[in-house]
């Protein structure tokens, strides 16, 4: 079976088996455990037939009209991970306080799914948002993707390859921005190539072994323009970590996207998961670095 055909199958799915139930996060290598308890979200929201096509959302806190929103993809390893507690639990109180509107949402789990069928999740996710729009009271201008490890590259392939988007009925103007945090297989085949003998079993399981899928599912390699107009790339100083997110920065400024790549204290897992969990912590340096790049992107 070609890529081509690959992605065809995949954007044409749209449920899997049945009976498929969510995952649990707190029992997988980057599960999230936040500072506190999560705040009730105002809508939780089905955007497919799957039970883990499903999204929470958080309303603007004293918004003015439409606001701003900020949809969030977990992390996981492309298997596992939930948008109830993969968020670090700061986010959905820090960015409504912000004024902006805050969704997080879940998606199609590996093996169970492909990849192809994770980035196209997304993209409904999204056009659900935008169709309810005024209901939720969102600016439909004004939206960013922003994911953690396997989010991260969730969001930058959606950000990167437009077939995604097309496929849910929207296009890269959808995007204001994407934010990409401390991830993971940027670049497939790198990625695998230094991975260690846990990590390499689970990139094979969400990338498999042909070269062409591997390209096809790389933002790397898929950051020729066109892309979403601006990427914030925040990352630790895991090896890993900084070289993929350089070279995803060194394709998307080549492709003339505009790229702004932030590195902060944090090694290991230690480290991956601690940037994800104190975002939103106004004594966490990464929370005004991505407020500052926000108010920049929506104008505020």
């Amino acid at each position: 079976m070609t890529t081509r055909t690959l992605l065809a199958a995949a954007l044409a799915t749209t449920t899997l088996l049945a009976g498929t139930a969510p995952a649990n996060a707190q029992n997988g290598q980057w599960a999230e455990r936040g500072t506190r308890a999560a705040s009730p979200a105002d809508e939780t929201i089905a955007y497919g037939t799957d039970p883990l096509q499903s999204l929470d959302i958080w309303r603007a806190k004293g918004a003015d009209g439409n606001a701003p929103l900020i949809l969030f993809v977990h992390g996981g390893g492309w298997k596992r991970g939930d948008k109830s507690n993969a968020t670090g639990r700061l986010k959905e109180a820090h960015y409504p306080e912000q004024g902006y509107a805050f969704a997080s949402t879940n998606y199609r789990l590996v093996p169970q799914a492909t990849v192809e069928q994770q980035a196209q999740d997304v993209a409904l996710a999204l056009k659900t948002l935008i169709d309810r729009a005024d209901r939720l009271g969102i600016d439909r201008s004004r939206i960013v993707l922003m994911g953690h490890s396997a989010g991260a590259h969730l969001v930058a392939l959606v950000g990167t390859d437009e077939r995604y988007l097309k496929a849910a009925g929207l296009s890269f103007a959808d995007i204001a921005g994407v934010i990409s945090i401390d991830g993971a297989a940027y670049d497939v085949s790198g990625q695998i190539a230094q991975a260690g003998r846990f990590m390499r079993k689970t990139y094979l399981q969400a990338f498999g072994n042909e070269p062409a899928r591997q390209h096809f599912l790389s933002p790397t390699h898929q950051a020729t323009a066109p892309n979403a107009p601006r990427f914030l790339i925040p990352h630790v100083e895991r090896p890993d970590a900084v070289a993929q997110s350089q070279e995803l920065a060194d394709a998307l400024r080549r492709a003339g996207t505009a790229v702004q790549v932030e590195s902060f204290p944090g090694t290991g897992l230690r480290g991956h998961m601690e940037i994800n969990r104190r975002l939103g912590d106004p004594d966490y340096a990464a929370t005004a670095v991505v407020d500052d790049w926000l108010k920049q992107v929506f104008g505020r």
